[in-house]
């Protein structure tokens, strides 16, 4: 194809930011990580700095053809569409791609065409796209937007419960001792303290989602009911998407990835592949098993057109 310079791919989350530059033959030129680019948690002009810097740091000298950027935080298309103006305006040259994170984890589970994808890591969110073009997507603005799930809300669920259950409110539950061991304190009570005057965030309740788990796996009855609400989110988030692009009866793949799907619970794996058999039981369930960036860099290469035995080397190059 005559293709000089790089094509540079970005996944960043919460906590990371992955980078990779690579030619448009399919070698990569360099890697690096670092961390948060979140515009939810630093800013945008902040976000669009750290990327701009990385961007540069893994091109060296070469020029950057195309650059995909997929970050947690850009859930609304004017948050999109403000992150782009924020990048543009350090004068790239080449193609510039921008989304939420979820399309980078859709294309690094699979290239179908017709194919949905449900995340569900600190939080959650889903993603549909058809042949034609089509998209579904949600807001993912937590509770405001209809949303829960994920490490984050499984957390607070089981905060909730186990208060409940230490002061006689609600049912007895294990997990008052797992959430107490968890953080280290000796009630639920000093535990919900510290929390109030800020000595812990609460952002660390994701913490409490394996214990969840753990307890739901031995049989107690308030656990169980938060893995089967958790699951019955991702099946619903699933199966919205199929049902608005006109796909339930198509044997379209459904993508599962995040930190919690990639850790495969079996309680939480087993109510998914049943729920997703009761309302799309054509539906191929695939669970991600290569990290989001690689999707970043495969949308980059297809923008500039990279041709399908470079695609193929990049797969084998990042394995």
């Amino acid at each position: 194809m005559g293709l000089t310079g790089v094509v540079v791919g970005i996944d960043g989350g919460g906590s990371k930011t992955d980078a990779v530059a690579a030619t448009p033959a399919g070698e990569i030129v360099a890697r690096r990580r670092i961390g948060t680019t979140s515009p939810h948690l630093i800013g945008v002009d902040a976000s669009a700095k750290l990327v701009v810097d990385v961007v540069t740091e893994v091109c060296g000298d070469a020029q950057p053809l195309a650059v995909a950027v997929y970050l947690s935080g850009l859930d609304l298309p004017s948050e999109v569409s403000t992150y782009r103006a924020a990048l543009q305006r350090f004068g790239w040259p080449g193609l510039l791609l921008v989304d939420n994170d979820v399309f980078a984890l859709l294309r690094a589970g699979t290239q179908q065409p017709d194919a949905v994808a449900v995340v569900c890591g600190t939080g959650i969110n889903a993603v549909g796209r058809r042949a034609d073009g089509a998209i579904v997507r949600f807001p993912a603005l937590g509770s405001i937007s209809g949303d829960w799930g994920g490490g984050h809300g499984l957390g607070q669920e089981a905060l909730w419960y186990a208060a409940r259950a230490e002061d006689g409110r609600g049912e007895p539950t294990a997990l008052v001792a797992a959430v107490c061991a968890e953080f280290g304190v000796s009630s639920i009570v000093e535990l919900t303290e510290q929390l109030h005057v800020g000595r812990r965030d609460h952002g660390e309740l994701s913490l409490l989602a394996p214990a969840v788990f753990v307890a739901a796996s031995a049989g107690d009855p308030v656990a169980t009911a938060l893995v089967d609400r958790l699951a019955a989110e991702i099946v619903t988030m699933a199966g919205t998407c199929l049902r608005r692009l006109d796909l339930l009866e198509r044997e379209v793949p459904v993508v599962l990835g995040g930190g919690i799907l990639q850790a495969k619970p079996p309680l939480l794996m087993a109510r998914v592949y049943e729920g997703l058999r009761s309302v799309a039981p054509c539906a191929q369930v695939v669970p991600l098993t290569a990290p989001p960036i690689l999707g970043a860099v495969q949308l980059a290469l297809e923008a500039v057109e990279a041709a399908p035995e470079a695609l193929t080397r990049f797969e084998a190059a990042f394995a």
